[in-house]
C-alpha cells in the first residue's frame, strides 16, 4: 500500500518547527545534528553509540530532540548526562516522514489536490478530504467519492501542516529540569541493533610452494536509518551476552555432523588490545559509517605461511555406504606466531583461491571459520574431492551379549589422482564413554580423535587402492 500511495504523491507543504530542531528535513549532504561521536560494533547486531553534543539549555524545564539517531535504537538502554540537569521524560520518535506516512496521517483531514492538464498545463485544485488509504487513496471531494488512481497522470497532493507524531529524521526527544542556563555538553548513549560487521578472508594457495597468503577485510554493514558521520570506530571479537538468549542462558544451536575447522586451539596470546574476554579492533583514523552502506577495511595482510593440502572423510555411524562418497578437500594451516598467519582470527568466511596452469588465480571454495585463538591449527573444508573416494562398508555385525554388538568395518579407498595422497579417515558414532566399547582389531593403528571417533591416516597410492580394516565392539 505505501509503494502504491508513494507512487504518484508529490509534496508541498507548509510545516511548524519542532522544538530545539531545524523546521525542515535533512537533505543528502546536509549537516549532521551528531557531535563527537564513537562506535563500537559488535558480531551479534549489537552495537554501542556515544555521541557528545554541544546544547544551549534554558533555566528550568526544558524540552531537548536528539535527531540523527538510530532508527534501530533500543530505547530502554538510553543513558545522557547533561551537567546540572535531570532527565524527566524521553519518547523515541522513529515514525518517518514520508509521502505515504504523511497521507495516512492525513485521514480525516482536508487536503488539497492539484490535477494539470496534459494539453494545456492549466492547473484544478480542489479542496479533498481523506477517507482512506487502505490499498489506495479514498477521497471525498463535494458530493463524490473518488480513488486516486496510480497511472502516472500529473496530480499532487498539498498538505497544510506536517503532523507533529512525523519526524524527517529518527529523533530521541528528551525533557530536562535544568538548574541553570547556558552551553555545556551533553553524552548520549544507547544500544542499537542493524549496525554489524563481519570478517571475510580471502587466501591464494600455492601447493607447489606450500605456503598460503591470506588478506583478512573488515566488512561493516548499516541498515539503521542514520548515518554515523565522522565516527571513532571500534569493532569487538567475540560473542556478547544479549536478551535473545533464553532463559537457561544459552542459545540452542544444532549439533554439526561434521568436525568444525579447529583442530587444535592455540594457546598464543595476539599482540591486540582486549577488552574483557574480547579482541578489539580500532579502525585507522574516524570515518563516516553511511546507512544502507557495506564499508571494507584490511586488517590482515600475511604472505607465505605454511599451508598443505589434505583430505579427510568421515562415516557417522557404522554403516554400509551404497556406492563410493567423495572425501572432503581441506586446507591445513595455522595461525601461530612462527610459520603461520601470526593473529587471532574473528569469525568470518575465508575463500580460497590456487593458481592454474596459466598463472591465473582461481575459486576453488569457501568455508567459515568461528573466533580463533593465536596458535590454532585449521583445516578448512573447502569441497568435495572429485578424485579420492571413500566406500565404508560393514562385512558383519553379529551380537556379542545383551545390547553389545561386534561389527566388522571395512573401508575402500581410491584415488585416480596422479600423485598419492593422504585421507584422514575418521569412524565417527562411537562413545569411547561406555566400557564395552572398543577397537577388537584394526589393519592400520588408529588415533582417538575425540570421545566419539577413531582416526585413521591412510596413504593412498597414485592411481591406487587402499583397504582399511577394523573390528568395534559397541553397546548397540
Amino acid at each position: 500500500m505505501r509503494k502504491a500511495v508513494a507512487g504518484w504523491v508529490g509534496l508541498a507543504m507548509a510545516a511548524a518547527a519542532p522544538a530545539q530542531e531545524a523546521s525542515t528535513p535533512a537533505l543528502p549532504g546536509a549537516a549532521t545534528a551528531q557531535g563527537d561521536v564513537s562506535v563500537t560494533i559488535y558480531g551479534n547486531d549489537v552495537a554501542l553509540i556515544q555521541d557528545i553534543r554541544q546544547l544551549d539549555l534554558a533555566n528550568g524545564r526544558v524540552r531537548q530532540d536528539f535527531p540523527d539517531v538510530s532508527a534501530a535504537i533500543r530505547p530502554e538502554t538510553v543513558t545522557l548526562s547533561v551537567a546540572d540537569a535531570q532527565i524527566v521524560e524521553q519518547n523515541f520518535d522513529y515514525d518517518l516522514l514520508t509521502p505515504s506516512s504523511l497521507m495516512e496521517k492525513a485521514v480525516g483531514e482536508t487536503i488539497t489536490i492539484v490535477r494539470t492538464n496534459p494539453g494545456n498545463g492549466a492547473e484544478v485544485r480542489e479542496r479533498a478530504k481523506v477517507l482512506a488509504v487502505n490499498g489506495g487513496v479514498v477521497l471525498q471531494i463535494g458530493d463524490r467519492i473518488e480513488v486516486l488512481r496510480d497511472d502516472g497522470l500529473p496530480v499532487r497532493a498539498i498538505f497544510d501542516r506536517v503532523p507533529e507524531s512525523l519526524r524527517a529524521r529518527p529523533t530521541l526527544s528528551v525533557t530536562l529540569a535544568s538548574t541553570r542556563g547556558g552551553r555545556r555538553p551533553a553524552t548520549l548513549s544507547y544500544l542499537s541493533r542493524k549496525l554489524g560487521w563481519a570478517a571475510d578472508y580471502v587466501a591464494l594457495f600455492d601447493q607447489a610452494k606450500g605456503v598460503i597468503d591470506v588478506q583478512g577485510w573488515v566488512t561493516l554493514r548499516n541498515e539503521t536509518g542514520t548515518s554515523f558521520t565522522n565516527a571513532r570506530t571500534l569493532l569487538v571479537a567475540g560473542e556478547v551476552a544479549s536478551g535473545d538468549e533464553d532463559q537457561n542462558g544459552y542459545n540452542y544451536r544444532p549439533r554439526p555432523r561434521r568436525p568444525g575447522p579447529i583442530r587444535a586451539a592455540g594457546t598464543e596470546t595476539a599482540g591486540r588490545e582486549q577488552l574483557g574476554d574480547f579482541y578489539l579492533y580500532p579502525l585507522a583514523g574516524r570515518t563516516t559509517i553511511a546507512d544502507k552502506q557495506t564499508k571494507q577495511v584490511s586488517f590482515l595482510d600475511v604472505r607465505g605461511a605454511g599451508a598443505a593440502a589434505g583430505y579427510e572423510y568421515q562415516n557417522d555411524w557404522l554403516g554400509t555406504k551404497n556406492e563410493p562418497e567423495s572425501a572432503a578437500s581441506v586446507l591445513r594451516f595455522s595461525n601461530a606466531r612462527n610459520g603461520g598467519l601470526g593473529d587471532a582470527l574473528p569469525a568470518g568466511t575465508v575463500r580460497v583461491y590456487q593458481r592454474d596452469a596459466r598463472g591465473q588465480a582461481q575459486f576453488t571454495g569457501e568455508s567459515r571459520i568461528g573466533h580463533t585463538p593465536q596458535g590454532s591449527t585449521i583445516a578448512l573444508r573447502t569441497g568435495d574431492a572429485f578424485d579420492v573416494k571413500v566406500k565404508p562398508t560393514v562385512v558383519e555385525r553379529r551380537s556379542v551379549g545383551t545390547f553389545e554388538w561386534r561389527t566388522r568395518m571395512s573401508y575402500t579407498l581410491t584415488n585416480a589422482r596422479a600423485r598419492p595422497v593422504v585421507v584422514d579417515l575418521v569412524q565417527a558414532g562411537l562413545d569411547w564413554s561406555i566400557s564395552s566399547t572398543g577397537i577388537v582389531e584394526e589393519s592400520q593403528k588408529s588415533e582417538r580423535r575425540d570421545s566419539n571417533s577413531a582416526l585413521w591416516r591412510v596413504s593412498v597410492p597414485a592411481n591406487g587402492t587402499t583397504t582399511v580394516t577394523a573390528t568395534f565392539d559397541t553397546r548397540y
